[in-house]
């Protein structure tokens, strides 16, 4: 067994990290059985779960969205809050069911809960069932830990800085329109709340040759799309030597003439004045900006260890709201830090109040063992912790209403993306603001980009009729 250690995660060395060019092979090994998998968390694990696909349609598996008749349940994780946590556990009970009705039934656990030493310690102790656990370092080995499995539980979940794998376009996309494209892996940032440093490893980049290589396929398939992804994106760069820097990245992106880019998540330490002049400059990069604050009060900030205080913060927005144009800015903010007092609670109202974010996302601190802010004491209640979020909630959404307002009767390009939930009769898909937008239209269109007239307005989507160009 390799087993993390959060001591072992914490490390940063200065040495340099291996590109490893993984060839993926075919077989017939596992033909005719089937796989499910479910996925817990951010972007990143949505598309680590591509990457998962993709080794095991290579090695004879078939995908089923019936868990009852899986040969194969993975559970891709995430460790972000307590409730991820909670989740995960009341699904593996699930799973362990199955298993007593079928013991060739195998589970796997992955993702970020992997990496995590107390949740390896609870596996061994209360779920040894599970006979996969493998982290997000080594994903690439998934295939042969299932061809060398045996009847013991196998875990392989080392802690290491991390190398940087990569697999080329070999991933089983989830979209034929909109593509994830990782440009970085990890974090050095260290915020006291966050476990991301510990369980994803150092920040490490892409080469931006492989990285421009692989959106280039994605344009030759017909992709309309790409969202560049990384714990803190706008750092990208930033720990190899003689690599480009973010911006220089962005624009390069947008040479390519891929008719929509995104980026997602920004650290506002790492957001530079040329980010926002290439952003501005090239038109298909969306103007949308996801930027979090996290808290309007610079104690709290500073607690956070976030590098920034809130009027620097105000500054950037002010700046990127001045100087992209028709731009939509949304946030995360996390109320009931240890110790937040109302007074810091009223800071970050105080905050939303002036930005007016077009979204936000909202949480309660989640304590996560093995950060610094988990040792930190806390008298705060949670009935305090949930009233403070309720209002908060109620604040964002009025702002959220009052920016959707705004394109009633206007007319924006809408790429369409599928049948909408609400309604079956309606497309949905996204404006260049990062808007959802339900419309009347042809069924046919999905792919597309098309005109749409915007008729009602709500707190979290739109509603439209396309427009007929003639």
């Amino acid at each position: 067994m390799n087993l993390p250690n959060m001591l072992e995660a914490k490390k940063r060395s200065k040495n340099d990290v291996k590109y490893i060019y993984d060839d993926i092979k075919k077989s017939n090994s596992f033909k005719g059985l089937k796989y499910y998998i479910k996925t817990y968390g951010c972007q990143m694990n949505v598309h680590d779960s591509e990457e998962i696909k993709s080794l095991l349609e290579n090695i004879g598996y078939e995908e089923t969205n019936v868990m009852e008749s899986a040969d194969l349940i993975i559970l891709n994780t995430c460790a972000i809050r307590e409730n991820a946590h909670d989740k995960v556990f009341g699904f593996l009970g699930r799973c362990k069911h199955l298993k007593k009705e079928n013991n060739n039934l195998i589970i796997a656990l992955c993702g970020c809960m992997a990496q995590e030493e107390i949740v390896v310690n609870e596996i061994l102790e209360h779920h040894k069932y599970i006979d996969i656990v493998f982290g997000t370092h080594n994903i690439n080995e998934f295939p042969k830990m299932l061809l060398n499995k045996t009847k013991n539980l196998n875990i392989n979940v080392f802690s290491k800085e991390g190398d940087v794998i990569e697999i080329g376009n070999h991933y089983i996309r989830d979209s034929k329109y909109t593509a994830w494209v990782n440009i970085m892996y990890g974090c050095d940032k260290f915020c006291t709340y966050c476990i991301v440093p510990y369980t994803r490893g150092k920040q490490r980049s892409r080469k931006s040759s492989d990285i421009l290589n692989e959106i280039n396929d994605l344009i030759k398939n017909g992709y309309k799309e790409v969202t560049l992804l990384g714990q803190n994106v706008n750092a990208y760069g930033k720990d190899l030597s003689g690599e480009m820097d973010f911006s220089s990245l962005l624009m390069e992106v947008a040479k390519t003439d891929i008719e929509r880019i995104r980026f997602v998540t920004s650290h506002p330490w790492d957001f530079t004045d040329k980010m926002i002049d290439i952003i501005a400059k090239y038109k298909n990069i969306m103007p949308y900006i996801h930027l979090p604050i996290q808290s309007g009060s610079n104690r709290i900030l500073k607690l956070m260890g976030r590098r920034y205080t809130k009027e620097e913060y105000i500054t950037l927005f002010n700046k990127i709201k001045s100087k992209i144009d028709n731009v939509s800015i949304t946030t995360d903010i996390i109320v009931g830090f240890p110790n937040e007092t109302e007074e810091d609670f009223l800071e970050t109202l105080d905050v939303v109040n002036t930005c007016k974010f077009d979204g936000a996302f909202t949480f309660i601190y989640s304590k996560r063992e093995g950060t610094p802010a988990a040792r930190m004491e806390d008298k705060v209640s949670k009935e305090e912790k949930e009233k403070r979020l309720q209002q908060l909630n109620e604040l964002v959404n009025k702002y959220s209403l009052e920016n959707n307002q705004k394109y009633l009767n206007k007319i924006v390009k809408v790429l369409l993306l599928g049948i909408s939930e609400k309604d079956n009769n309606k497309l949905y898909g996204y404006t260049d603001t990062m808007k959802l937008v339900n419309v009347t239209c042809d069924k046919k269109l999905v792919g597309q980009i098309v005109d749409v007239e915007i008729t009602d307005a709500k707190s979290f989507s739109l509603d439209g009729k396309m427009i007929e160009n003639n």
